[in-house]
């Protein structure tokens, strides 16, 4: 995939974007204190759902009338939001906001390894072989052996949470495989829509009705979430995404757990051990192999100074 160059505004807006992502595991990690599972990812798909159906409507957009785009988009709804939203919030109710966002960042080399299997431009190479390997690594170092060992609530919610990135990853290739052509809104609709339509029986059997008598801070962290985390993040994303590149737009994933850490620890005064650190730095490389730049510019630093060094 050729990569696009990025101007200052797609710099910044992906910089927001990563900002905004990063910023949700807080405000997830405080609805969760009123808020069940089930029932914050219905919220959140719900709501974002009627407002992205109200943009489309405004500026009049084409809607799908075809029975295959609509059943695309249901299973992308469950793919890229009912069960990774469902895993996350479950996560983030056994382990820390910050090491929750370190796990979704590794979403990035399941994608890699996942669109191998599946779609035949996406070829695995030694130089992504490379990138899923220290991903993986990563992984491991941050979940910990001993979790990898044992079943303890714990330990299973840095489990649903790499199950999220897995999720995200089929994502992202049943986007590529029954998607094309449908504009990112409609998109992002309906596979709302689709995911709504799947979470509210399961959230009303094992939640139950919610009698909506939350405090301010939770309003406020679900009009983040359903708002700017949700409505305003996949408008962006999809903007950044056709002004700087599929490629480009994976460098958000950087962005995102530093932002979450932080968040973390000031206002929940969560303490990560340092292996999340590590863990981290090691994905955050795989993302860099994966992505290519650093590892073309090596090999021209490289050759520039081998033929330098040449007599002439």
């Amino acid at each position: 995939m050729k990569q696009q160059q990025m101007n200052s505004r797609a710099w910044a807006e992906m910089l927001l974007l990563g900002i905004i992502w990063g910023c949700v595991f807080l405000a997830v990690a405080l609805a969760l204190r009123e808020i069940p599972v089930l029932t914050l990812v219905v919220i959140r798909v719900g709501f974002a759902a009627i407002v992205l159906w109200a943009y489309v409507l405004y500026r009049g957009l084409t809607i799908p009338k075809s029975f295959r785009v609509w059943l695309a988009l249901l299973v992308m709804g469950i793919l890229n939001n009912a069960l990774p939203f469902t895993l996350l919030n479950f996560g983030q109710t056994q382990i820390e906001s910050g090491l929750t966002s370190i796990l979704n960042a590794a979403t990035v080399v399941f994608a890699t390894l996942i669109s191998a299997l599946f779609l035949k431009d996406e070829r695995l190479t030694p130089r992504k072989i490379l990138g899923v390997i220290s991903g993986m690594t990563g992984v491991i170092i941050v979940i910990g052996v001993d979790s990898l060992l044992t079943f303890d609530l714990k330990s299973l919610g840095q489990i649903s949470c790499i199950g999220a990135t897995i999720s995200y990853a089929f994502a992202g290739v049943w986007a590529r495989k029954r998607l094309v052509g449908v504009s990112p809104a409609v998109s992002s609709a309906g596979m709302l829509t689709g995911s709504t339509l799947v979470m509210i029986p399961l959230a009303l059997w094992y939640d139950g009705w919610t009698d909506w008598s939350f405090t301010t801070q939770t309003w406020v962290s679900l009009f983040y979430i359903v708002i700017v985390a949700t409505v305003v993040a996949y408008l962006l994303y999809f903007r950044v995404m056709a002004s700087a590149g599929a490629s480009n737009t994976l460098l958000v994933t950087l962005v995102v757990p530093p932002v979450a850490v932080i968040l973390g620890a000031v206002v929940l005064s969560e303490e990560l051990p340092l292996r999340s650190y590590i863990g981290f730095t090691l994905i955050a490389l795989a993302l860099a192999i994966i992505d290519g730049r650093l590892w073309k510019l090596a090999r021209r630093t490289f050759s520039s100074a081998s033929s330098s060094s040449i007599p002439r």
